[in-house]
């Protein structure tokens, strides 16, 4: 797994081998990074991106390779996540590793331009991470989330949400959501 373009591109990622990890293919992330790029109406350098059920923190790193303000990481085990930073040593300022269940994820931070989770796939975790996102106000208003689920998911979208793009690549499904 590497990163797949700006400043650290090339760069490889350390990914466990296990069951419990499953990083966001490099093909997958790279198109979903294509789709987002179209649709963003600021530069990366003012955009904040937070990555829910992070993992490895490949999405993350992604984000910040390409020169994202700020990354914030969530997961309820961050040791993938700090094995990869130290990677990135000149990055520290501009990220955050929060070790909390993306399910009850508490007030934001701060409100994140892009939010993409990632959540076990066919675990129902998805809907109740959205719900969290949009109560707790971790997506900006004029932000995109970006949900990954299994390929023959469905995804409850909140009421306040619409669906504005999905694609389907391999095993996984993206859905781009933004509030009404």
């Amino acid at each position: 797994m590497r990163i797949i373009a700006g400043l650290y591109r090339g760069k490889k990622l350390f990914s466990p081998q296990s069951d419990q990890v499953r990083p966001t293919a490099d093909r997958a992330r790279e198109s979903v990074f294509n789709i987002l790029y179209s649709m963003l109406e600021k530069p990366w350098a003012e955009l904040s991106f937070a990555d829910i059920f992070a993992g490895t923190g490949a999405m993350g790193f992604e984000a910040l390779s390409r020169g994202a303000k700020k990354v914030a990481f969530v997961d309820i085990d961050v040791a993938s996540i700090n094995k990869n930073l130290v990677m990135f040593q000149n990055e520290k300022s501009k990220v955050a590793v929060v070790k909390r269940d993306a399910c009850n994820l508490g007030v934001a931070p701060c409100a994140f331009d892009v939010v993409f989770m990632d959540a076990p796939y066919k675990k129902g975790l998805s809907e109740k991470a959205l719900c969290e996102i949009v109560e707790k106000k971790w997506l900006a208003e004029d932000g995109i989330c970006i949900v990954e689920t299994a390929a023959e998911e469905n995804l409850d979208i909140s009421e306040q949400m619409a669906l504005i793009d999905k694609r389907k690549y391999g095993a996984a499904t993206f859905w781009f959501l933004k509030f009404i």
